[in-house]
């Protein structure tokens, strides 16, 4: 196994970028299982749940943005902990909220958080582990978003198993403080990559990089690559939010399959994304990341228009849930170590930052403009178009972008080509 050619050093990085995405999953993916419990509670419409989700994202995109920049000049393991300290406090924080207004502005403030942890522990795992499993540990850890997604489920049927909805949903969001203990391991276990320490002055640990403009992802040298990676992760955020946002609504309410509202149907889900995860790592390692994107992109286009557009039966739908998750899901896992790959040392976590949660800010859009559509057109038609155009965004960026399987980390702009 690939893993048992890492070092003792890889590995503690490899295991740090992992339970961070992980809880970062965890803690966002709680306030989906609550949402029925506010709103009876709150009398909170669909609209303002809707808002509190998309709040978040958008204030991630900023986070990941600034805890980039931040993590270029200061550190990826020091910035790392500040990004899970911060959404870790804000989930807590999310259980002593008392209207829809103060859930609103906690959420926001988790997501700058949310959306820092994943631009810092990509950058961290692609500088650290090497260029031939550069992929693979990208997608791994990638995975564990499944992991913390099926154990807020596992939590929410525990807590509500045990104690009245009306404390279930605080003590839920209570729950979000653990992911703070990681710091604890980061802090003692986690070394900062070589490539951060080049140039860094002798004399002091606590001196900050002499910094590059992190306008500089803008200049003529990397401009084209930082429009065409922005696009990449739009079509793929795009399409991921457009389908789990509206089609369990589309199934339920056009198609009237009861399935989607299950336990079964979301566990199997969730185990068709970490298989996708998984799956779509190795491809990146073995065909290359520009492949890797076109054919999970292709495939989930596919995927996408037989479920708005043929008949199934409960059990299909049931049985479909795996590829479901396998293709949405599983197209993430190479994006880590690609964007790493395309920016220099200084610029990386800026690059990175920036690209991936830019796709963050433009996905938050496609779910609401459904929604405001819907009055006019079916859910069928929507949600096909809006993946089939996210996709199609996809495979023509990834056809644009170089391919940088196997590059060594840039310490200088890349020469295209």
């Amino acid at each position: 196994m690939w893993l048992e050619e890492t070092s003792a050093r890889e590995r503690r990085t490899l295991l740090a970028g992992f339970l961070g995405y992980g809880v970062d999953g965890f803690d966002f993916m709680i306030y989906t299982f609550v949402i029925p419990t506010l709103i009876t509670a709150w009398h909170m419409t669909l609209r303002e749940a809707g808002y509190i989700a998309t709040g978040s994202l958008l204030t991630s995109a900023l986070g990941g943005w600034v805890a980039g920049i931040l993590a270029d000049r200061h550190g990826r393991v020091r910035i790392l902990q500040l990004t899970v300290a911060w959404f870790a406090f804000f989930t807590f924080l999310s259980g002593f909220t008392h209207s829809y207004g103060e859930l609103l502005a906690t959420r926001a403030l988790q997501g700058l958080g949310f959306g820092g942890e994943w631009s810092v522990g990509a950058v961290l795992v692609a500088e650290t582990i090497a260029a031939r499993h550069r992929g693979k540990a990208a997608g791994l850890v990638q995975s564990s978003w499944a992991v913390g997604w099926a154990l807020a489920a596992i939590a929410y049927w525990s807590v509500y198993a045990l104690v009245p909805a009306a404390l279930a949903w605080k003590i839920l969001f209570w729950i979000g403080i653990v992911p703070a203990l990681l710091i604890v391991y980061v802090r003692r276990q986690v070394e900062e990559p070589e490539s951060f320490a080049v140039g860094r002055p002798r004399s002091g640990a606590a001196q900050p990089r002499p910094a590059t403009h992190f306008l500089s992802i803008f200049s003529a040298s990397l401009l084209a690559t930082t429009v065409l990676a922005s696009l990449l992760s739009s079509g793929m955020m795009g399409a991921y939010y457009s389908v789990t946002t509206w089609l369990p609504t589309f199934l339920k309410s056009e198609r009237h399959l009861s399935v989607t509202g299950t336990s079964a149907y979301l566990l199997v889900l969730i185990a068709g994304s970490f298989a996708g995860y998984l799956s779509s790592a190795w491809l990146s390692d073995a065909l290359g990341r520009r492949r890797g994107f076109m054919i999970f992109g292709g495939c989930g286009m596919v995927l996408i228009l037989a479920y708005t557009r043929i008949p199934v039966t409960d059990t299909a739908m049931l049985v479909l849930g795996f590829p479901l998750g396998f293709f949405l899901s599983g197209i993430f896992s190479g994006m880590g170590a690609f964007l790493a790959e395309l920016y220099p040392d200084a610029l990386r976590g800026s690059g990175s930052g920036f690209c991936y949660n830019f796709g963050r800010a433009v996905s938050a859009l496609c779910p609401a403009a459904i929604g405001t559509l819907s009055a006019r057109y079916s859910l069928a038609t929507l949600i096909g178009g809006m993946t089939v155009a996210a996709y199609g965004l996809v495979i023509a960026a990834a056809w644009a972008l170089p391919e940088t399987r196997g590059r060594a980390l840039p310490a200088t702009v890349p020469r295209p080509g």
